[in-house]
């Protein structure tokens, strides 16, 4: 290592750029593992930054035509020399180093062709800019949806939310090899040599920053995976939470599979499952294996028994007032009305049923007339409550009384009622629950069932390939979120929004609060932008950007899952099923803003003249609830949880405002003064944090910026 410590100073005493980068791949490669996980973990990554103004010493890539081919685009990086004015308006000269680093290309474009490019390596400084609300809960929390790389995305949450979150849900890329992914603005494909190690390098950059975010206490990550980096993606987790408990679920999504010859028909996908401090899976009354009791599935997990009555004493004529009719509506087969008692010498045949309706006596198989379980009066009180049903079977059930009184008396849960107005509950869980079992297979995980056609529902027409079913995520979220009502919950593959619907329904199941913070791209499908291109669109044209997952597919469908309204304004018909049974149209009372990253420079910042751009920041870090504190104002302003104090002289009336702010978590003290910010530190109430603007936002910017 000396001798080639010497060649790295003398190679740095001719070009300081080159030799920069040449120790620092020395770096990575003198911390590469023995043993274990190796790969190739210095592959550069990078990201476009639009709409940051192009200056002297950036690095950039040109866009491209409006004609291009996207199948043949130029992604390489080259640096600005210098910007000059001409008759063609701003051009910039550019310079590109050769893989050698020895001589250079050089080009010229003009500066409207041109998009700036971060390294990761690079420091960046973000902010956020708001591009529209859903709003129907009133003063709960409000979930957060953040257009933006996700590299990026994660260093803005380690400045608002670092070791706070409860729960981390990804569904990151499989890498099918089937052009399916990025890297560095290209698709990977199954002939890139480096596919597994960019796969890889991606990931170990996320899981480490994700790593920070969790609570150290008690949290969950949980990341789904299919058969292609399952090995892999095991040992980068063992690598990354060494001290973490980890375990691997296979689930079943499609029990048709998928078929192909020579080999095993493929049905499931896997969850890596690793919880950090005291976390622990809850039982619920399924252990996702076994069916359970009933005919309807994953719905049943009340004790519905069957009407009839079974014991050969109980044939008609044996009991009084048990032998009547139940009409039942043909086309939907839920029950219309109860018929009176028959006595026993009229045949049945010459009762009629109402219109558009069929009668259900208590007949054996063999069509031996039996009886009822109950009399007439009793069927008709119980249906009203929901406690009489048809099966989809067509037999009639009924709630015995035991579970009756377990309902009423609050030990049986009810969670909502079936479209045949029936409850749907789940019995108590104790001691003697089973745990859930680590293979599941469960119909409504179908993600035919619990994705595309739900997808297709809310947001009819918008194509998105293979959504997760919804209830799936809300299953595996569950088991460690049920006694966390005020859980904070992030998902930074967020695609579709399936992790941020799935949190709505827990609220609407329970009453929670839980916040869910998705990060997604804006990325437009290969399909879509050959369409776009052909009709002379390129990148940041308004109509291109409105095609990208985030305005076309992400924000679309949370909007339609809240307000129970498709994107054409009319009411989404169907309903959701299993665990709970309600109407798409009724959605949730929940909260939600949209934002897309920005990029800020830091003298900006320093000098208080971006406050709007980190004015979310300081919203996000406060909770995500209540009004937020917009614009800079002379003094202070108090918001309903945190408040900034823009000048020291203001202290005193700033204390004195809010003492009686109960609600109030975090004071922001913008100053450059450490004694200053002290002394206003030490005369707040206990309860609130104190935080120093804007020290502590470019300090954690400059320091997290993603060095291997």
């Amino acid at each position: 290592m000396s001798r080639l410590s010497s060649l790295l100073r003398a190679v740095d005493a001719l070009d300081q750029q080159l030799g920069a980068d040449l120790k620092r791949e020395v770096k990575v490669l003198s911390r590469r593992r023995s043993f274990g996980l190796n790969f190739e973990r210095h592959i550069p990554e990078t990201v476009e930054l639009p709409n940051y103004p192009v200056r002297r010493g950036d690095k950039v890539r040109v866009i491209p035509e409006q004609d291009h081919d996207p199948r043949h685009t130029d992604n390489s990086i080259w640096q600005v020399h210098r910007i000059a004015e001409d008759q063609d308006g701003r051009q910039a000269h550019l310079v590109r180093r050769n893989n050698s680093g020895i001589g250079t290309k050089t080009a010229r474009r003009a500066v409207d062709d041109l998009v700036v490019v971060a390294e990761f390596r690079d420091p960046i400084f973000p902010g956020l800019v708001s591009t529209g609300k859903a709003e129907r809960g009133g003063d709960k929390p409000y979930h957060a949806v953040i257009n933006a790389e996700n590299f990026h995305a994660l260093q803005v949450l380690l400045y608002t939310h670092e070791g706070k979150l409860d729960a981390i849900y990804i569904d990151p890329p499989y890498n099918t090899g089937a052009r399916d992914w990025k890297y560095n603005n290209d698709y990977v494909d199954e002939e890139d040599a480096y596919r597994h190690s960019k796969w890889l390098a991606m990931m170990d950059r996320r899981l480490k920053l994700a790593r920070r975010l969790l609570n150290p206490e008690e949290s969950v990550m949980i990341v789904a995976v299919d058969e292609r980096e399952v090995h892999r993606l095991a040992l980068l987790l063992e690598q990354t939470f060494e001290s973490a408990d980890i375990q691997m679920v296979t689930s079943v999504i499609s029990a048709k599979g998928v078929v192909r010859t020579g080999k095993f028909s493929r049905v499931e996908e896997h969850l890596f499952v690793v919880t950090i401090g005291s976390a622990a899976a809850r039982p619920w009354h399924r252990n996702m294996l076994e069916p359970i009791s009933g005919d309807r599935g994953p719905k049943a997990g009340l004790e519905w028994l069957g009407l009839r009555r079974r014991e050969p004493t109980s044939q008609r004529g044996a009991r009084p007032h048990q032998f009547y009719p139940i009409f039942v509506h043909a086309e939907t087969n839920t029950i219309h009305s109860v018929g009176d008692a028959v006595e026993d010498d009229v045949d049945r045949h010459s009762i009629a049923a109402p219109d558009g309706t069929f009668a259900v006596w208590p007949l054996k198989p063999d069509g031996t007339e039996m009886l009822w379980g109950l009399t007439p009066e009793v069927v008709r009180r119980n249906l009203r409550q929901g406690y009489i049903r048809i099966s989809r079977k067509g037999t009639v059930q009924y709630l015995p009384g035991g579970e009756i009184s377990r309902i009423r008396d609050g030990t049986t849960t009810v969670t909502g009622r079936a479209k045949d107005g029936s409850v749907l509950g789940f019995k108590p869980i104790d001691d003697d629950t089973p745990p859930p079992k680590r293979v599941w297979n469960v119909p409504s995980h179908n993600a035919e069932i619990g994705g595309t056609r739900i997808l297709t529902k809310l947001i009819p027409g918008r194509r998105f390939p293979y959504p997760k079913s919804l209830y799936a995520v809300e299953d595996i979220l569950r088991f460690y979120l049920s006694d966390s009502p005020d859980a904070v919950v992030l998902d930074y593959f967020a695609g579709s929004g399936t992790t941020a619907h799935a949190v709505m329904r827990l609220n609407r199941a329970d009453g929670g609060q839980r916040q869910c913070i998705s990060i997604t791209n804006n990325e437009v499908s290969p399909q879509d932008a050959q369409d776009l291109y052909a009709q002379g669109h390129r990148p940041g044209d308004a109509e291109w950007e409105s095609r990208g997952i985030c305005e076309h597919i992400t924000k679309p469908r949370l909007k339609a899952a809240m307000t129970g309204l498709a994107p054409d304004g009319q009411p989404i018909e169907g309903l959701y099923e299993y665990t709970d049974e309600f109407p798409y149209a009724d959605g949730f009372n929940e909260n939600a803003e949209f934002f897309t990253m920005t990029y800020e420079p830091p003298r900006t910042i320093a000098h208080n003249r971006a406050f709007e751009s980190i004015a979310p920041l300081l919203w996000l870090k406060a909770g995500s609830q209540g009004r937020r504190i917009e614009k800079a104002v002379p003094d202070f302003d108090v918001a309903d949880t945190y408040a900034v104090l823009f000048d020291l002289d203001a202290v005193k009336d700033f204390l004195v405002a809010i003492a009686d702010v109960e609600s109030l978590r975090i004071a922001f003290i913008v100053t450059d003064d450490d004694r200053g910010f002290q002394i206003v530190s030490g005369e707040l109430p206990s309860r609130i944090e104190s935080v120093r603007l804007y020290e502590s936002y470019l300090t954690n910017f400059a320091i997290n910026t993603g060095r291997d």
